[in-house]
């Protein structure tokens, strides 16, 4: 492959870059006590989840073989994005194969040329990316800023639709939008409210569908984007909304209508964790008590940390190499933490993400707690 040598050098030349600058990742098992995923109510390996999972595939296979506009469709589809839509409080919902997919699937088929978008400065990538697939203007807004949201909405004037895009939980600060004032601005200003809720659902509201739910602000929102993945324990993303966003989404989603379907099977799995979350709202309400008691036992060594009621909890360190040096004593000690580094965070706020699940009882948060505050006064 001679005729590649010059992509190669240029290639290994980053590698090397973003290796010396402590930005190289690595793939490693989990190993240790998680607190790292992202499965806080330890839905994917529930034995119910499990039982579902095999009864499907010997009925559907391990493939749909086709996309769900050929020969990729079962009922069992149909079947599972209803019960979400019910779930959520809307019309209907569409099931994509990942999160990602459904982000640019929901971006890239409603925003046209002539469009603005007002986007939170942290929102994911996937997000970020789907965005700049359109032909929308992009309007960037400081992280949370009503104020400044409010004077950007109110001075834009053009004749295209108004969108404006934010997770409801954020994935590396666990912080939360101001649903509440973002509703009242959408109503005002007639945009459309779009809501990515990977990290909320499954863990807020009274029947846990998330913050939108929480919020009361179900009546402002335009389309919710649901990541199956995290809470829910399995796979994909429900996007969930009136019944005439979803099919136009059937029609337009590129990574909807030119991709293979998910396995059906997964959806078996998917309806008993909406089963679960509904059955048992003690499983959320233990995330959130194990994360208020962790952070708690963090603040209380001395560790600085935002006063939020969220399952991840961000121990900002600064610098890149400070962060992996942490995160690998913390493996040592057998706590899979691993650290977030540019560009997924800001420069120089390089951190630990510490996710909290429903495992994470007092005796582990204590030892964690105790492990971290030594750990940070050698590295």
């Amino acid at each position: 492959m001679g005729h590649l040598e010059a992509l190669r050098q240029r290639v290994l030349a980053r590698l090397v870059e973003w290796e010396a600058a402590g930005l190289k990742r690595s793939l490693r098992p989990p190993s240790g006590i998680d607190l790292s995923s992202n499965d806080y109510l330890g839905l994917a390996t529930h034995p119910r989840l499990v039982r579902r999972f095999v009864e499907a595939l010997r009925i559907y296979g391990c493939g749909a073989t086709a996309s769900r506009l050929l020969r990729g469709h079962r009922e069992i589809f149909t079947d599972v994005e209803r019960r979400f839509a019910a779930f959520k409080g809307t019309e209907a919902a569409l099931y994509f194969a990942s999160g990602y997919a459904a982000n640019l699937g929901v971006l890239t088929t409603f925003l046209e040329s002539g469009d603005v978008v007002f986007s939170d400065e942290r929102n994911h990538a996937s997000l970020i990316d789907g965005m700049r697939l359109t032909r929308a203007r992009r309007v960037i807004f400081p992280h949370r800023d009503v104020a400044a949201l409010a004077r950007l909405l109110r001075s834009e004037q053009g004749p295209g639709q108004k969108f404006l895009v934010t997770e409801s939980l954020f994935s590396m600060d666990g912080d939360r939008a101001p649903l509440r004032e973002y509703a009242a601005l959408c109503r005002e200003t007639q945009t459309a409210l779009i809501v990515d809720e990977a990290h909320a659902v499954g863990i807020y509201g009274e029947r846990g569908s998330g913050l939108i739910e929480e919020m009361g602000v179900a009546d402002a929102v335009f389309l919710s984007i649901n990541t199956a993945g995290k809470a829910l324990g399995v796979c994909g993303a429900f996007v969930a909304g009136p019944a005439w966003a979803v099919e136009y989404l059937i029609q337009r989603a590129r990574p909807f209508v030119f991709s293979t379907a998910p396995p059906p099977a997964l959806m078996a799995a998917l309806d008993e964790a909406i089963t679960l979350i509904i059955e048992e709202p003690e499983r959320r309400a233990r995330v959130r008590a194990n994360a208020r008691r962790l952070r708690e036992q963090l603040v209380a060594r001395g560790i600085v940390l935002p006063l939020e009621d969220s399952p991840i909890i961000p121990v900002i360190l600064g610098e890149s190499e400070r962060a992996v040096a942490v995160a690998a004593a913390l493996q040592e000690e057998g706590f899979d933490v691993r650290a977030i580094r540019p560009p997924t965070v800001p420069a120089g706020t390089a951190r630990l993400r510490v996710s909290v699940n429903v495992q994470v009882d007092e005796t582990i948060a204590a030892r964690f707690a105790s492990a971290l505050a030594r750990i940070l006064k050698s590295c």
